[in-house]
């Protein structure tokens, strides 16, 4: 993958920025060449994601099922990067096969230079639909659009005023989104929750769609189920962060300590290490370091999790439709998760798995405790699990749902 950046002397404000486009490889192009028979009858549509790219979490899996699934619905997806790092580094190890990746760096997130390059990209890729997914990109995608005529779309994966615990943030954020979207053409929201909240700022109904967010069916063979009286291993998958609730996890732990034997794995890395030593205190106060494991990153979130017998997730606020519950149900595992945005909608409480109220360690512990004590069945949890998610949340049908927005947005156009 070769970058769409500005030379090591930073151009003037009105210079274009030359892209370096990237050939398709083998491998895109055996993609490309073997579309279903649903994509041959469509008429072909090409779409650049704008993203920004520092990070393989959620929104990031997001993006990469749909580059991977969107040509069977007759639509090329490719990605120019506005924060390289982790994503383009996963999408250069598919050597194409879910999409062409341009870089386009940006010093500051009030760097614009970025956008004559990305105009240049567009023009000459002949893309026909933008699609932004941050607010940073809402503004880069605004810009392009009006320099090219090419209609966009906006991806809400969560809400961007209560997204991060920082409320300077937070408000800059929630105003560039806002300015940003005043020429957007369409917005997808990954949860019903989402779309009430977009309408309540001002979008009309006819202009937002609800496409629930969509994993791979992969359920990974277990060794062994969990059973009553045994050591329990929850797990929490996360790019982890205030917002995710990990303290709250860890208080539950300790209130837990005497009651059952549960042990805590930390999948995923910190966004801080200014925040992994504030959990690191937190553990050695509480004195639960022989309950925590660390597992750091991983590329194969569904390995990882046929190693857990349910899957914690005690988010404080901002979620849309997190990823990993999702990933979780597909792997047949009880999902214990916090009545937080759209997680409600994916989770029904003790049916696929237990809902708790956020910010509460005891009603957490309550929940953690009412699974592996017995009072609910391990397997009709994760068989109900398996079965939602394939009816509701699979990688297919998210591309499906996405697919039919890009066109209804082409045809509006042309219109």
């Amino acid at each position: 993958m070769l970058p769409l950046e500005p030379s090591p002397k930073a151009p003037s404000w009105g210079q274009t920025l030359d892209p370096i486009v990237v050939q398709p490889s083998a491998a895109a192009s055996a993609t490309t060449d073997h579309l279903s028979p649903l994509a041959d009858s469509l008429p072909q549509l090409s779409v650049l994601h704008l993203v920004n790219g520092e990070h393989f979490s959620g929104a990031e899996r997001v993006q990469s099922h749909l580059g991977r699934c969107l040509p069977d619905y007759g639509v090329r997806a490719d990605f120019v990067c506005l924060k390289p790092g982790r994503f383009a580094q996963v999408l250069r190890e598919q050597n194409g096969s879910w999409g062409q990746c341009f870089e386009a760096p940006m010093a500051n997130r009030f760097d614009l230079r970025c956008v004559w390059s990305i105009r240049k990209l567009i023009l000459r890729q002949g893309y026909d639909v933008l699609h932004a997914h941050t607010p940073r990109t809402a503004m880069i995608a605004s810009m392009a659009s009006r320099l090219t005529g090419i209609p966009w779309v906006y991806h809400v994966h969560s809400p961007a005023a209560r997204d991060s615990a920082n409320p300077i943030s937070n408000h800059l954020n929630a105003l560039i989104e806002k300015v940003s979207l005043i020429g957007c053409r369409h917005l997808i929201t990954v949860s019903e929750s989402l779309r009430l909240d977009c309408m309540r700022r001002g979008t009309n109904e006819s202009q937002v769609t609800v496409v629930h967010n969509g994993v791979p069916s992969i359920c990974p063979p277990r060794q062994q189920t969990p059973q009553v009286g045994a050591t329990w291993t929850i797990g929490m998958v996360a790019l982890v962060r205030p917002r995710k609730g990990l303290e709250i996890v860890l208080d539950a732990l300790a209130k837990l300590r005497d009651k059952v034997d549960v042990r805590l794995r930390i999948i995923g890395p910190f966004e801080t290490t200014e925040y992994e030593e504030t959990i690191n205190d937190q553990i050695a106060e509480l004195q639960i370091s022989s309950l925590i494991e660390r597992v750091g990153f991983t590329d194969d979130v569904p390995a990882e999790l046929a190693k857990l017998d349910a899957m914690v997730l005690p988010s404080l606020f901002g979620e849309g439709l997190p990823m990993v519950v999702l990933e979780a149900m597909a792997a047949g595992l009880p999902v214990i998760a916090t009545r937080v945005e759209g997680t409600p909608e994916a989770i029904t409480d003790g049916v696929e798995g237990l809902l708790a109220e956020p910010r509460d360690a005891d009603s957490l512990a309550a929940a953690i405790e009412s699974l592996v004590d017995g009072t609910h069945d391990w397997e009709q949890m994760s068989a109900a699990a398996v079965e939602r998610h394939a009816r509701d949340f699979s990688d297919v049908a998210m591309a499906r749902g996405t697919a039919a927005v890009y066109r209804n947005v082409a045809a509006a156009v042309r219109d």
